[in-house]
């Protein structure tokens, strides 16, 4: 069934954030508490789950990081309608947010709802909020083929990202993804040693420089290169011509103790920025943690779990509200930071 985000929809009234969170936490009991502060306490160690690895410190770290930033208040000013809009892969989207790679509804989320329906509700529910989803790749092959589906229904307005196996089998993946005309396709590099690949008997594993160039020539549509956490894997992404890259250390689920990417966010930007797309991701769970992220210097940021209590919570629908959610609170941030455009954010709103 088409569920909860129909029902508002006939009734003719929008979801509620409060709303979407309570159904997906009652549907998520043992994956996902829906915590009021998400900060990977409960999950810890979840992984397969909603966790981080080993102690969940990484999860943990890359949310402190972010909450101990601060912004400026400022209210002397005539900022009063912010400009929200960016362009990326071609495309103006309505706030410089996106839906991160994401799969595995029944041994990740729980299986509130199946694969097909999640990749629809992030694809559809991004579009419909003028913005754009991504898809995941994982050990069944049913996912990737979903998340395709999703792309296709929608007019191509989607990305395809790849899990880092061999070059042969990522480059079979990205002609499927051309088939379905997805506007970009990628690698989620940190996959690198992800549990969940080893437990389906899957190889996947890091990526040389020629490697890299390969997949980058293997294809016309931009190509993307996720979980990049230093400056010298950001130069050889630009030296191999990408277009896009991810700072992530993939939600603190595949390496203990490492670094969170708000601690390299801004070297990376000075390093690359004028080269290629540094977008972020990690923690991400309100309007001004995407100011916050600006301000270090990206161009934009992926949002991951909320997307998740999203559709199980509401659906196509449940998904919308949340980036509507995010859009309305980075307005609301941007007007009393004084930050006019979100395309040229000063570091300045912003304290350490």
């Amino acid at each position: 069934s088409r569920g909860l985000g129909d029902v508002y929809k006939r009734q003719g009234f929008k979801m509620d954030i409060k709303e979407v969170k309570a159904n997906a936490r009652e549907k998520m009991k043992g994956f996902c508490n829906v915590c009021k502060i998400c900060d990977g306490i409960f999950c810890s160690g979840k992984v397969p789950g909603m966790g981080g690895t080993g102690t969940g410190e990484s999860f943990k770290i890359s949310y402190l990081k972010l909450k101990n930033i601060k912004v400026v208040m400022r209210t002397l000013h005539n900022v009063t309608e912010p400009k929200m809009n960016i362009e990326l892969f071609g495309q103006k989207l309505s706030f410089p947010c996106l839906g991160a790679p994401i799969t595995g509804t029944k041994f990740n989320m729980g299986g509130g709802v199946t694969e097909e329906e999640y990749c629809h509700d992030v694809i559809k529910g991004a579009v419909d909020a003028g913005t754009i989803g991504m898809i995941g790749d994982t050990g069944d092959p049913t996912c990737y083929e979903f998340g395709l589906k999703a792309i296709k229904e929608n007019n191509g307005m989607g990305i395809a990202i790849i899990k880092p196996r061999s070059n042969e089998e990522i480059i079979k993946r990205i002609r499927m993804a051309e088939e379905a005309g997805a506007i970009a396709v990628g690698v989620d590099v940190d996959g690198a040693g992800l549990v969940t690949m080893k437990l389906f008997g899957q190889p996947v594993g890091p990526k040389s420089f020629e490697d890299l160039k390969e997949l980058v020539n293997s294809t016309k549509l931009p190509f993307i290169v996720k979980g990049i956490l230093s400056v010298d894997e950001a130069k050889l992404c630009a030296e191999a011509g990408v277009n896009t890259i991810v700072v992530s250390n993939h939600g603190g689920r595949v390496l203990a103790e490492t670094l969170a990417p708000c601690d390299v966010l801004e070297e990376i930007v000075e390093a690359v920025g004028d080269k290629i797309n540094v977008l972020v991701d990690g923690s991400v769970r309100e309007g001004v943690d995407i100011l916050k992220y600006l301000a270090l210097g990206a161009k934009g940021v992926l949002v991951g779990r909320p997307l998740i209590w999203g559709s199980i919570g509401g659906r196509e629908e449940g998904v919308k509200t949340i980036f509507d959610t995010l859009r309305n609170q980075l307005n609301q941030a941007m007007i009393l930071t004084g930050t006019a455009d979100a395309n040229s954010v000063e570091k300045r709103i912003i304290v350490k």
